[in-house]
């Protein structure tokens, strides 16, 4: 009777272990996956619907805050929060993208990674020794924040934070949001 008990907390044990271990696995992935920028290989770890998602709608409240309420209240204002709304969508479609992860993770602006070596191969990165690729989410702080949230904080070029955040569904780990430093 007492044969099974071993198996079962031995399973128990590895499980639990492959859950606390499972957001570090996935950002090991994501940044292979930047550095290759192997598109189906990011896609696998980044939960890209929920990820524009929260994007969208922290740059969409920062120009709201940044019009202000009397920008609001007239009919042009109106109609350039809806003109500037698109074109937040438009820039939040541009940043989800292998290089623009990329760019983030390093705590990069993304003008710059379209700048460099990444995008131009022939052009080395200034900011890299012997010509070295940067290393996403090399500098991160990683935390649990509950059972199934993991964040993992780099700080930009301004010494902002950039918070990523991953979101346990079942057994898998993925990046579901970006906290950018608006």
């Amino acid at each position: 009777m007492k044969k099974w008990i071993v198996p079962v907390v031995m399973l128990a044990v590895l499980l639990a272990g492959y859950v606390v271990a499972g957001p570090y696995l996935t950002f090991r992935a994501i940044r292979s996956a930047v550095q290759t920028q192997d598109a189906s290989a990011l896609s696998d770890q980044v939960d890209f619907p929920a990820l524009r998602a929260s994007l969208k709608a922290q740059l969409s409240d920062r120009l709201v805050r940044a019009v202000g309420i009397d920008g609001q209240s007239g009919m042009l204002g109106a109609i350039g929060l809806t003109v500037a709304g698109g074109l937040v969508n438009g820039a939040v479609e541009a940043m989800v993208t292998p290089v623009g992860l990329g760019a983030l993770m390093e705590g990069r602006k993304i003008w710059n990674r379209i700048g460099d070596g990444i995008a131009h191969p022939d052009v080395a990165d200034p900011s890299t020794v012997a010509g070295e690729r940067p290393q996403p989410l090399q500098r991160a702080e990683y935390r649990y924040e509950s059972t199934s949230r993991f964040t993992a904080t780099v700080r930009d070029d301004q010494g902002r934070p950039i918070v990523f955040v991953m979101t346990r569904n079942g057994l898998r780990w993925k990046l579901s949001d970006i906290r950018l430093p608006l």
